[in-house]
């Protein structure tokens, strides 16, 4: 008898917080946002302590740690070797991994209202020491910015599913978009494909309130080399892997 798709959920949500490396992970995510928002309040322009600065600056660090999340909700089971006993519970492996996946999901969009608070926290202060205290944002930047932590969050788990090793997955994780984005950079005849395939470029329009369609279509177009390809791959490989 399969175990019902809610309870795999709550597993693999729990699986993110109850191991040490999971809470630290997430203790560095608040310490860098409430830094970040207080650098903010102590040294910028009075003007940009605005809401919508705060929420966008708070949102950095999340999408810079929490993909490393995303990596370790499946690494760990092989590192661990708990993908045995995952497994032997609930034989489909193709439910396992969508679980794993809508928790990721929801860590990310979680995450927005994390960020929208510290982005509060900053403005209220802000105002209170004399700075704009701005309270007005753009309806459309909050969606955008939890596209971009999907997106981010989702790119960790498909890394980790396709290469089934922590520090493998997070080291190439970390580099390989960010040499990617080095060579589009100085290499001249790469920059028209960076414009499409570079996702730190694709993504950066996410954190502004306006999106244009050419701007979308090169964010897709990233999306599916960086996320959807990877994610395929990986949940391929791990349904055909034995596990011992």
């Amino acid at each position: 008898m399969s175990i019902r798709w809610w309870r795999l959920i709550l597993v693999e949500l729990r699986k993110m917080l109850d191991t040490r490396a999971g809470a630290w992970l997430l203790g560095a995510i608040g310490l860098s946002t409430a830094a970040i928002v207080a650098v903010l309040v102590l040294f910028a322009d009075p003007a940009e302590q605005t809401f919508g600065t705060f929420f966008v600056l708070a949102s950095l660090p999340v999408a810079f740690l929490l993909p490393v999340l995303g990596v370790m909700l499946v690494t760990t089971e092989w590192s661990q070797r708990t993908a045995l006993t995952t497994f032997a519970l609930e034989p489909v492996r193709r439910r396992v991994l969508a679980a794993k996946l809508v928790a990721a999901l929801v860590a990310a969009i979680a995450s927005v209202p994390a960020s929208l608070a510290a982005a509060a926290a900053g403005t209220a202060v802000a105002a209170a020491t004399g700075g704009t205290g701005g309270w007005r944002i753009e309806a459309a930047l909050i969606g955008y910015a939890a596209l971009f932590q999907v997106i981010n969050v989702v790119m960790g788990l498909a890394f980790g599913m396709l290469l089934l090793n922590t520090p493998v997955a997070i080291v190439l994780l970390l580099l390989l978009p960010t040499a990617w984005t080095v060579l589009g950079g100085v290499v001249e005849r790469l920059r028209p494909v960076a414009q499409w395939l570079d996702l730190s470029l694709t993504t950066e329009p996410l954190l502004s309130p306006d999106v244009t369609a050419g701007q979308w279509a090169r964010l897709a177009t990233s999306v599916a080399v960086w996320v959807l390809l990877p994610l395929v791959a990986g949940m391929l490989r791990i349904e055909r892997r034995d596990i011992a």
